[in-house]
């Protein structure tokens, strides 16, 4: 389907819809500025540092990193941590509430993006379902208990030259041990999951309301497929935007190759032109 048609049928089913589920991966925080680590050489790209000691994003986003060499680990965290908090969500984000204000269900977001930028964007606490957990709570590497907290006052310190983190490493306040973020890492088997349990009980609660769902899928790889795979289970229309793997089966779908802020600037200029008309 050719880009212009495939964004004209967009445009339509949105302004159908009763409810929008964005589905939403690493791509959708690239137009923001924020890296998405795409293969090794994209993560070494990102942080020379590590790629100098061919340390692999597999190794240093587990919880054994926190183990063996805090200090490092928390170099690479809380460097993400900063960036986050620094960088400012793009004008897509609006453009999505934008259209969620206009459906009567609203939106509700699936996301495997861990740094909280549809809450810094504006969309409700109780509308988001952070599937790999958020860079912005912790819990204990030793999960003495099942309990999380805000990483609010975590302000990290990094030396530039060493890539380790100077500041004090976070400790947990129950036992003293090594605190982590509240993520899904590689080979975790002590994520702590409740909160995000509790986020997708909500958001199951939310589709059993829908008549009319629309599924917006925005920058999800292939890698990890857990985003393309809950837009393409629980919507019968699916709007796929992508660079590169846009392609959907014609009977669930639309495909648009494209970023997504770009994308969503296209669909929304042809939607405010029919409001127009």
């Amino acid at each position: 389907m050719e880009t212009s048609i495939a964004i004209e049928r967009a445009a339509q089913w949105l302004n159908d819809a009763d409810g929008l589920l964005i589905s939403a991966g690493a791509g959708m925080g690239v137009d923001s500025g924020l890296p998405d680590f795409r293969g090794t050489e994209g993560f070494w790209r990102a942080y020379p540092a590590l790629g100098a000691s061919s340390i692999r994003f597999e190794e240093i986003a587990s919880p054994q990193a926190f183990r063996r060499t805090p200090a490092l680990a928390w170099a690479f965290y809380g460097h993400r941590l900063d960036l986050y908090r620094q960088t400012q969500p793009h004008r897509g984000f609006d453009i999505l509430r934008d259209w969620a204000a206009r459906m009567k269900h609203g939106a509700f977001v699936f996301t495997s993006n861990v740094d909280g930028h549809f809450q810094k964007a504006g969309f409700p606490e109780d509308r988001i379902a952070e599937c790999h957990g958020s860079i912005n709570w912790l819990q204990c590497v030793e999960e003495c208990s099942q309990q999380i907290w805000p990483a609010d006052e975590v302000v990290p310190v990094i030396d530039g030259h060493t890539f380790r983190l100077t500041s004090s490493i976070p400790r947990c306040p129950s036992c003293g041990a090594v605190a982590r973020p509240n993520i899904l890492m590689f080979n975790d088997s002590h994520w702590i999951e409740t909160r995000s349990s509790r986020q997708i009980r909500r958001l199951e609660g939310w589709l059993s309301q829908c008549s009319n769902l629309v599924a917006l899928e925005l920058g999800a790889g292939r890698a990890i497929p857990t985003v393309r795979r809950f837009g393409e289970h629980y919507a019968a229309r699916l709007i796929r935007i992508n660079p590169r793997d846009f392609k959907v089966s014609p009977d669930r779908g639309i495909g648009i190759a494209g970023a997504a802020l770009d994308s969503l600037q296209q669909i929304e200029r042809l939607m405010h032109r029919g409001r127009e008309e």
